[in-house]
């Protein structure tokens, strides 16, 4: 009985942990995403929206330059734990 109780017990309890790890390490990716945009040169003053899920970033928003544009994704993809980075930026002009 008390090994049918732990069993129960870690098959509940380790999805939650899996999980809150995911979490943490969006929001990491997230947190170094913004900064390194933020420091550069060539993308710094644009105006992005960043959504990190399970390693995966998408970038809306707008930018200066097609420059901007190409930078911004090599940044994020140089971001230990990206898997993916869907570029949806814009250009101001258009």
């Amino acid at each position: 009985m008390r090994i049918v109780s732990l069993l129960l017990i870690l098959v509940l309890i380790v999805p939650l942990v899996v999980a809150q790890n995911k979490t943490s390490n969006d929001d990491r990716i997230y947190n170094e995403v913004r900064e390194k945009l933020a420091l550069d040169a060539d993308v710094r003053g644009a105006a992005f929206e960043i959504d990190v899920k399970n390693g995966a970033v998408t970038l809306r928003g707008r930018v200066h330059t097609p420059k901007a544009k190409e930078k911004a994704e090599r940044i994020c993809k140089k971001v230990k734990g990206v898997v993916s980075v869907n570029n949806q930026l814009t250009l101001f002009t258009d």
